[in-house]
């Protein structure tokens, strides 16, 4: 039977000892997720495509805590096994995988191309399942009854409503990965693995610069709570789901968005 005596508040958000992997982590919302829970005692470990921007991150995030970084490009279902077994060299279990590396592509309808597809679901979609499937085993090995495992999908609210620009693949390969989130919940929950997703709203970061350049002013206008997404946003719903304080919570899809998804109220 699970242990039922009161968690004091600093065990309910106390990562010590836990071991992480963050993908994506080299910047923009990874690295808020990656510093979150550093900043909360889990060690980590980070991955990208690009190898200077693993070791520029790993610089950064080191003043947080112990973490490493990986090159990998987790488009590709071998480069997602060999990840995985970077991540489980030296230690057989793997508390919380954060499956945020992602791609968004924004063409007019007319000329969206089939890469288009094949990039952004590569990366959007396949690869949480593939790093799911090989780091399980470490999932397994880490969760218990009383405290699971964790995977944390990254989706959007572009996988909510309906985003003005045109990102057909990758508000589908996002409304996917939310189904996705629903399906692994309900068959890993058994084995002491939770599974669940964080839909950000627009946040500060290299894939919407541009958009937050032209109009970022207008969406932090007519967000019900008139601004943008910052770094604790991200950082702390990410400890929350990785904590004991959400271990009887599995199947849910969290929008962190100031509201602009989920509410109709959001006119200045």
């Amino acid at each position: 039977m699970a242990n039922s005596r009161f968690t004091t508040h600093a065990e309910l958000f106390d990562l010590s000892g836990k071991y992480a992997l963050v993908t994506g982590g080299t910047k923009g919302i990874g690295m808020m997720i990656a510093r979150g829970l550093l900043q909360a005692g889990a060690r980590i470990v980070v991955s990208s495509r690009n190898a200077d921007a693993c070791a520029q991150a790993q610089h950064e995030l080191s003043e947080f805590g112990t973490v490493h970084a990986y090159p990998a490009d987790l488009s590709k279902h071998d480069e997602c096994r060999r990840l995985a077994d970077h991540v489980t060299a030296d230690f057989q279990r793997l508390d919380i995988l954060v499956n945020n590396a992602g791609a968004m592509w924004r063409e007019p309808l007319e000329t969206f191309p089939d890469e288009a597809w094949d990039a952004v679901i590569d990366l959007n979609l396949k690869s949480p399942f593939w790093l799911v499937q090989s780091l399980l085993p470490a999932l397994r090995a880490a969760g218990t009854a009383d405290d699971p495992a964790r995977i944390i999908n990254i989706g959007s609210i572009a996988a909510i409503h309906v985003a003005q620009s045109p990102n057909y693949s990758y508000a589908s390969s996002k409304a996917a990965l939310h189904q996705l989130t629903r399906v692994l919940a309900r068959e890993l929950g058994p084995q002491h693995v939770t599974v669940n997703a964080v839909a950000p709203g627009p946040f500060p970061s290299q894939m919407m610069a541009s958009t937050l350049e032209v109009v970022g002013d207008t969406i932090a206008a007519t967000a019900p709570l008139r601004r943008l997404g910052r770094d604790d946003d991200m950082a702390g719903v990410a400890v929350f789901l990785a904590s004991r304080a959400a271990s009887y919570l599995t199947g849910a899809i969290i929008p962190v968005d100031g509201g602009i998804a989920t509410t109709a109220s959001g006119t200045p």
